[in-house]
């Protein structure tokens, strides 16, 4: 029997009950509500009880100190709730949103887009129109189907793909302790990471550079590519040296050190390991130093990107050679370890 009746039902009974038993049924009810209260952690309630305190709180002024298993908020946003539900029923009798678009009208747009690439969605549209379908211009730009242009090669596929075909140069300067300025000329093949030539002067020209790219690069050892900045040095005498020895040069963009990366590299690693750590006194010593270094940078010094291997290979020694030795390179600065029979 549904909860609304049975009370109904107990009330008509109660206008037959005497005085005594009154208080004493609803003592026992009060007590089975509480033991309700703690035994049940949140009680069900249909639509019909909603309604039924609903009603309540509108004709009855104490109905909330009998209220026990909801908050007297709770009844309020009940009847809250079914005040805007039937005012959306009365203001939106149909469904909500769009049309729902066919599954073959859909398949007939994509494969519009993807037969007629030239088209657009109002070209589309008119053409829907003649077989008879009216859709919105918006929903055919929504089923157009995705065209994944393939990405240009950035700067670390084009020189991966011709590592073996660049050389890049570039200058670095090297104060004196006369407070001369010396400027360091070095070409750099990319396969090894082999600086091929290296040259230093104090008033670097367009003529000296050229003759630095024949002197680096001679007809039977010129590779493809030459990878360069777009220094005022490197003008027409150099470039045409570079078309003779068939090379194209490959100029980066302005302001963009980090397109020719072994070069700004290698340069770093000559600050770092070398020239940060002496003083340079003139031209002579300084090539001198940078010689010593070339030397070690070559056939010592290890290279992550060539798994610890050195731009010259070397071949592994086996302990039964002999002990281990340290040997001083670049004046001291660095040093290397073989083994050397006894």
């Amino acid at each position: 029997m549904p909860p609304i009746v049975s009370i109904l039902l107990a009330s008509i009974g109660t206008w037959f009950r005497s005085r005594v038993s009154m208080p004493i049924e609803i003592v026992a009810l009060r007590h089975q509500i509480a033991v309700y209260k703690q035994t049940v952690a949140r009680p069900r309630l249909r639509t019909s009880d909603r309604l039924l305190w609903a009603w309540l709180s509108r004709r009855w002024p104490g109905w909330q100190d009998a209220l026990v298993f909801v908050q007297p908020r709770t009844v309020i946003a009940w009847q809250q709730k079914r005040f805007r539900d039937h005012w959306r029923r009365l203001s939106q009798p149909g469904q909500p949103g769009r049309s729902v678009i066919a599954t073959e009208v859909r398949e007939l747009i994509r494969d519009m887009w993807r037969s007629n690439p030239t088209w657009g969605s109002p070209r589309i549209v008119g053409e829907l129109r003649t077989l008879g379908i009216h859709v919105a211009k918006a929903t055919v730009e929504k089923y157009r189907p995705t065209c994944h242009k393939p990405a240009s090669p950035n700067w670390r596929t084009f020189l991966n793909n011709h590592v073996k075909d660049i050389v890049a140069c570039d200058f670095f300067t090297v104060p004196t302790v006369r407070l001369q300025v010396l400027f360091v000329f070095i070409v750099l093949a990319h396969e090894r990471r082999r600086i091929v030539h290296f040259h230093i002067t104090e008033h670097p020209t367009a003529q000296w550079t050229a003759r630095q790219i024949v002197e680096a690069l001679p007809w039977d050892t010129a590779l493809r590519y030459v990878l360069q900045d777009r220094d005022s040095i490197y003008g027409t005498a150099f470039q045409q040296r570079v078309e003779h020895l068939g090379m194209e040069e490959v100029k980066i963009a302005p302001h963009s050190p980090w397109q020719n990366p072994y070069a700004e590299r290698v340069i770093g690693s000559i600050r770092r390991e070398c020239l940060n750590e002496v003083m340079v006194l003139n031209e002579r010593y300084l090539r001198r130093v940078l010689q010593s270094y070339m030397d070690y940078y070559h056939h010592w010094r290890t290279h992550r990107s060539f798994a610890m291997d050195v731009p010259e290979p070397r071949a592994i020694q086996r302990p039964a050679v002999g002990s281990v030795r340290k040997l001083p390179e670049v004046g001291g600065l660095h040093h290397h370890y073989e083994r050397i029979a006894a």
